[in-house]
């Protein structure tokens, strides 16, 4: 479906105008603030080509399409150019009692979000690590061949530098410079910063000691310096005047936010992971089943945190010193759990699009590689986010009883087995089976995932009666292919026709209720006692007469009968404006019946179309 076909059946289901308090975009997201959310059909929208997903927080009603979601925003508001961004259709829009509940899932999906535009990328890198894994161990290749080098790198490259990619989609996101965004990224993952980083070495600027952070692959500290950069980025836009704009609020921005950064977010991202080392280590040595459900239940949080890092020399100092390390087994549930999830979504959902995603982060989180599987699948969703933590808190706790360890540094993945032989590694492996089960049954059966079913509030259509639609305006039956609109002419919205009108009255071409009627009265939705969803559509771009010439006879909700006058309009006046009059009816729901077109020629209110 292009982008004005997909507007014009959100607003056919959300309710046109009159249901939008306001409207706008992110980098992802068609965002609403709704008059009447039960108005509204979540499952249909979701069912829609080219909506990936709906999610509902902080008081929206968000519609989640994608790197071309601008594109349809501005086909939304060429359709109806009041919900322009920044506008309200007369109300203020609902800002919603923020709580903490809200305020969390608002995070989430803030963060979630941002990894849309990539997760393709994320993908195939987490698929060929794990490949790159397998080879090593079943000794097809080695770390120092050069084959391997390079795939490594192939495979590395979007992780390492994650920081940039998500500067670029979080600013895109927050509205402001995306390249200036990037530059602060390039300069945490930085050669030179990277280095000091690794050997905590303290520099000095303008004598304040800092102590520069590893920022490869983390997630959080972009994001919180993208946040800042929305609040300075104005500032410094009005401070210079525009001539000179473009170059010196940039030049401010990089003078300012980076020192920032490596003064005040490495310093609180290092004393956060310092003490979770702390307190994972202490936990898991005096109470281990905690330690169990805390490691298995929430070490997919810490990594979403990015203050994970910490724990690696942590478990590598163990393997060292003691020649076992008894966290990593633990985090191996947490890891199943979320691939686990994502088979139940691969499973469940009948979205091709999610299900695709969804085979492909199934194999990426078995190898280890959980962000495409969290980022695109469990967290965007909510639910099977926390029930596959649940899953990886029971697992963890059996591995914890099982007294499993690790003699290997290695990744958290199925191929981190071996490195566990030994002491406990039966019961280990039981723990890593029910986390991964665990998930998938709870998630396919209570993760709320739209499976693609009919929707059970919707009148179901009766093909046996069948049902014939009369002519809803009295004119000149034409082709709807042979239109000027790409839209109606391609039929991308459903079969219908099109008449060349001879007056100026739209009648109801059957009985049923309005659900649809633009303020503009240019056009109506109908639906049938019987099922079918019935758009009339007077004239082609006629929105953009803002409602002049157009008479709205009836109100939404109303329950009219075959023949009962619905808009009058000027088609005369229309024509002199230089635009088409030509009336459309649309079978929105065509293709649930089999549609015959009767006669050609004048019109008079007689059936023009059946439905069987």
């Amino acid at each position: 479906m292009n982008e004005s076909g997909l507007a014009q059946q959100l607003l056919n289901l959300i309710g046109g105008k009159q249901n939008i308090n306001q409207v706008w975009h992110c980098a992802t997201r068609l965002r609403f603030t709704l008059k009447d959310r039960a108005k509204v059909p979540k499952d249909k929208i979701e069912a829609l080509d080219g909506v990936i997903t709906v999610v509902e927080a902080s008081g929206q009603f968000q519609v989640v399409i994608g790197n071309n979601v601008g594109d349809v925003y501005h086909e939304v508001v060429k359709l109806e150019p009041s919900l322009s961004e920044g506008e309200t259709s007369g109300e203020t829009a609902a800002q919603g009692k923020m709580t903490f509940k809200s305020a969390f899932n608002s995070l989430l999906t803030f963060i979630s979000g941002v990894f849309t535009p990539f997760l393709g990328a994320m993908a195939g890198a987490g698929i060929l690590k794990g490949l790159l894994s397998l080879a090593v161990v079943m000794g097809w290749l080695t770390a120092k061949s050069g084959a391997y080098q390079i795939w490594w790198a192939a495979a590395d490259g979007i992780f390492y530098f994650l920081p940039i990619a998500l500067a670029f989609t979080a600013a895109k996101q927050l509205k402001v410079n995306q390249f200036v965004s990037m530059a602060i990224a390039a300069a945490m993952v930085s050669p030179g910063i990277v280095a000091l980083g690794a050997k905590a070495t303290t520099i000095d600027f303008f004598g304040i000691p800092v102590v520069p952070a590893n920022y490869t692959a983390t997630v959080l500290p972009i994001l919180l310096v993208v946040v800042v950069q929305k609040f300075l980025e104005p500032v410094f836009n009005k401070l210079w005047h525009e001539s000179v704009r473009n170059i010196m609020a940039p030049l401010c921005l990089l003078v300012v936010i980076v020192p920032l950064t490596l003064i005040v977010v490495g310093p609180i991202s290092a004393t956060v992971s310092s003490w979770l080392a702390t307190a994972i280590v202490s936990l898991n040595k005096s109470v281990p089943i905690l330690a169990g459900l805390v490691l298995g239940g929430f070490w997919q949080v810490i990594v979403i945190f990015g203050v994970h890092w910490a724990l690696v020399p942590v478990m590598m100092n163990n393997i060292a010193q003691n020649g076992t390390d008894l966290m990593m087994p633990i985090l191996l549930p947490a890891v199943l759990s979320q691939a686990g999830a994502a088979l139940a979504v691969f499973l469940r959902t009948r979205d091709a699009k999610m299900k695709s995603l969804a085979g492909s982060s199934t194999i990426t989180a078995l190898f280890g590689i959980t962000e495409p599987t969290i980022y695109g699948i469990t967290l965007k969703l909510k639910k099977p986010f926390y029930l596959a933590c649940v899953a990886g808190a029971v697992g963890g706790m059996i591995v914890v009883i099982s007294g499993a360890g690790a003699n290997a540094a290695a990744l958290a993945s199925v191929l981190s087995l071996p490195t566990f032989i030994g002491k406990g590694f039966g019961l280990s492996v039981v723990g890593d089976v029910v986390a991964f089960a665990l998930g998938t049954v709870l998630t396919y059966f209570f993760g709320g995932i739209n499976a693609g079913a009919k929707d059970k509030t919707a009148p179901s259509v009766n093909s046996e009666l069948g049902e014939a639609l009369a002519a809803p305006v009295k004119g000149v039956l034409v082709p709807l292919t042979g239109l000027a609109d790409e839209v109606f002419a391609s039929e991308t919205m459903g079969k219908g026709v099109a008449i060349v009108p001879e007056n100026g009255m739209v009648k109801a071409p059957v009985a049923g209720v309005i659900r649809l009627l633009y303020p503009t009265g240019h056009a109506i939705g109908i639906q049938s006692d019987k099922g079918s969803e019935i758009l009339i559509h007077i004239g082609i771009d006629t929105v953009n007469l803002k409602g002049k010439h157009f008479q709205p006879l009836v109100a939404q909700g109303q329950h009219v009968e075959i023949g009962t006058p619905l808009v009058q309009f000027d088609h005369e006046a229309i024509e002199k404006e230089g635009y088409e009059s030509t009336v459309m009816m649309i079978v929105t729901n065509s293709d649930q019946y089999q549609i015959a077109t009767l006669g050609q020629g004048a019109t008079d209110d007689r059936p023009v179309m059946t439905l069987a």
